[in-house]
């Protein structure tokens, strides 16, 4: 399973560690994911999402109906 925000289509960066004498080896920074259950009560049913932090606290402020709304517009979700 690839590790991308189903709502707001953040993935995984690539980066150095940087050690004490400036020696560079390539790292990942992973996105921080959770899978979470949403009740959408227009469509009557529910929608399992890998969402990011950032994209809970946007589903908690708007509504998952808008945020969802928004994704699609996007061409994040189908």
């Amino acid at each position: 399973m690839s590790k991308v925000c189903d709502v707001t289509g953040k993935r995984a960066m690539f980066g150095n560690n940087v050690s004490f004498s400036i020696n560079k080896t390539r790292r990942r920074f992973d996105v921080n994911l959770s899978k979470k259950r949403f009740y959408i009560p227009e469509e009557d049913r529910w929608v399992t999402l890998k969402v990011s932090a950032k994209a809970l606290k946007s589903i908690n402020k708007k509504g998952i109906s808008v945020v969802l709304k928004e994704a699609k517009g996007k061409g994040l979700i189908k």
